[in-house]
């Protein structure tokens, strides 16, 4: 299968990082967690995946409308982090494989893809839709506290025997378009949405747990009040 091209439009098989979640609102931890992924693994693009209704979440408290352009307005200035709307232009129930699959029949079989998730999202991930098919689809790379081992003794057993075979650090094995788990060691960063709302409901100021273009913004709609 020829090369596909890339955001520029030329050919590239070049390893593809993804990042999904509510983003409600975006912040640090995550723009952090994508670009610590973007260096550990040297992937020249990550696409952040807002969701418009998770399957396993509900009670969102700002509309997908709000959510896209509070991403658009974090993302701006850094090259290789871009959003993709996919999800928020579905209707019904999210579900990540279905993502994966779309970005397969958009970007071809050979295009390696790595689906970017938290070490306590991945103990999660038998509980969510046709689990065991995002392997086919996507590489996983967990992303870890800094010296938190990975053990495999801490993972659900139907989890663990999909991973023994699939654990690598060798960077080389993105060569491949899917199937590998790579474990990140990341900053720790105590920032989460649920305490930036709060933050804003006790009028209290979130500044500089989130890009000031992205908090200006929830400001002049008056989100989260």
């Amino acid at each position: 299968m020829s090369s596909v091209p890339n955001s520029n439009g030329t050919p590239s098989n070049e390893p593809l990082g993804l990042l999904g979640g509510t983003f409600d609102p975006i912040h640090f931890g995550h723009l952090r967690l994508a670009e610590e992924c973007a260096d550990s693994l040297r992937l020249n693009e990550i696409r952040l995946i807002p969701a418009a209704k998770p399957w396993q979440r509900s009670g969102l408290i700002s509309s997908v409308e709000h959510r896209l352009e509070m991403v658009r307005l974090g993302l701006e200035g850094n090259p290789r982090l871009r959003m993709d709307s996919r999800e928020a232009e579905r209707i019904g129930p999210t579900y990540t494989v279905d993502t994966l699959a779309s970005l397969r029949a958009e970007l071809g079989e050979t295009r390696p893809l790595v689906m970017i998730v938290g070490s306590d999202q991945f103990l999660n991930l038998p509980t969510w839709s046709r689990w065991q098919k995002l392997f086919e689809f996507a590489h996983i790379a967990v992303a870890r506290r800094a010296n938190e081992p990975f053990d495999l003794g801490e993972l659900p057993s139907a989890l663990a025997a999909m991973v023994t075979s699939r654990l690598t650090n060798d960077r080389s094995a993105l060569a491949e378009p899917a199937g590998r788990v790579f474990s990140i060691e990341m900053t720790p960063l105590k920032i989460s949405s649920s305490q930036i709302r709060t933050l804003i409901r006790t009028r209290q100021s979130p500044r500089y747990l989130l890009p000031q273009a992205v908090c200006d913004y929830i400001m002049q709609h008056g989100l989260y009040h």
